[in-house]
């Protein structure tokens, strides 16, 4: 599972938030389906940083991953 999020996040995420000079890091994946990430860049510390987490990284991982219950931001 750790791949396919992976995957999702190098091909749909990063590319969106680099163009606002934000990434994204992966840091857990827990057996209960909880993602761990971690906004980096631009996007730590951004006001509408966990609107970023829900509306984008979650959305777009929990679309190609259904097994994901849910993102949170560490």
């Amino acid at each position: 599972m750790r791949d396919r999020i992976e995957r999702v996040l190098a091909e749909e995420v990063r590319p969106m938030l680099a163009m606002h000079g934000g990434n994204v890091e992966l840091i857990e994946v827990t057996d209960e389906g909880v993602v761990k990430v971690r906004l980096t860049g631009g996007c730590a510390g951004c006001p509408a940083a966990q609107m970023t987490v829900v509306g984008i990284v979650e959305k777009a991982i929990k679309s190609k991953v259904p097994e994901v219950k849910r993102v949170e931001a560490v």
